[in-house]
């Protein structure tokens, strides 16, 4: 695969800096069951990267001291983690609130027969991924039969209670474009999801989430080998908006990678760019003062671009109108 970070590292982005915590993002580990072609974090079945149990405690032991308000759990596929439910029922238990990243077909894997259940039993909200609507565009990027198996998994969801309304049993869907473009406009990109999903399958949502791809690991290597990777970086910097810095998600966000060291997005993650943490090369989540986070620079080169061009992009979906 091909490095991307050199292509990067040399940056004119604007310099950010950190507010008040609320969401800790965890990447579990990168094993998945899916290899999909936009994954910046290259996960697919035989990646063996796991985040062990003292880790895992760390984190519970963190959201247990309070002013964490969500755990944003991703991978891979984090349902794969053998530690993954309990972490969530112990989250939950704290009153925090708890995202899962799903990928859909994980809900049909062997072992994961009831997984869709304990989900709408612990009220875990699921940002699940559809970049598409139609099977040609899902399965040139996640591959043959992802669509049937995710649609599969949206029913079941459905007939849980989930993408109904419920503040309870919140689920969102999540767009990528499939190449090096920006993503449509979000609320329009909606309403036709929407119109398509429920005439075609009867499928509800709560709402549709549109991320640019980042020009990082598998994506990235991808652009550099068409030739494309260039070009792809300045559309991004040609459609930054200033006005969606103020909404960048590592603003109020931190991404625990499987090791447990802490950086100041997912993206970085990937990258190796860990957060800046004086004269530590980098932190550990156990070493973590939280109060001390707001006001410290946040690590930016030119993928950054990726989260401001157009309408904006985050794990939350578009930053603008």
């Amino acid at each position: 695969m091909h490095a991307t970070l050199p292509r990067l590292r040399d940056s004119d982005f604007p310099a950010l800096r950190r507010g008040d915590l609320k969401t800790l993002q965890a990447n579990l580990g990168y094993r998945c069951n899916l290899s999909c072609l936009h994954c910046h974090v290259a996960a697919g079945p035989n990646r063996t990267e796991r985040m062990d149990r003292d880790t895992i405690d760390t984190i519970l032991a963190v959201l247990a001291r309070g002013g964490i308000e969500t755990l944003d759990l991703t991978g891979g596929a984090p349902e794969l983690h053998p530690d993954f439910r309990d972490l969530v029922t112990r989250a939950r238990a704290l009153g925090v609130r708890v995202i899962d990243r799903c990928n859909l077909t994980i809900l049909a894997e062997p072992g994961q027969e009831d997984l869709a259940e304990f989900l709408a039993a612990a009220g875990v909200e699921i940002i699940a991924s559809l970049p598409g609507y139609l099977r040609e565009a899902v399965e040139a990027q996640r591959g043959k039969g992802v669509f049937d198996a995710s649609i599969a998994g949206l029913r079941r969801l459905n007939a849980l209670g989930y993408g109904r309304g419920d503040a309870a049993l919140v689920l969102s869907l999540v767009y990528n474009p499939q190449g090096p473009a920006l993503p449509p406009e979000q609320t329009g990109l909606e309403t036709a999801y929407r119109a398509r999903l429920d005439e075609a399958y009867g499928i509800r949502f709560d709402r549709l989430y549109t991320l640019a791809n980042m020009p990082i690991q598998r994506f990235g290597s991808t652009l550099i080998s068409k030739g494309r990777f260039d070009a792809y970086l300045q559309l991004l910097k040609a459609a930054h908006r200033a006005d969606n810095l103020g909404s960048v998600m590592c603003r109020d966000l931190i991404s625990i990678d499987w090791r447990g060291f802490v950086y100041d997005c997912d993206f970085n993650q990937m990258l190796d760019l860990p957060l800046h943490a004086g004269t530590r090369s980098r932190l550990h989540l156990r070493d973590l003062e939280v109060g001390r986070l707001p006001g410290l620079p946040i690590q930016v080169a030119d993928h950054c671009y990726g989260c401001t061009a157009g309408q904006g992009s985050s794990c939350s979906g578009a930053l603008a109108g």
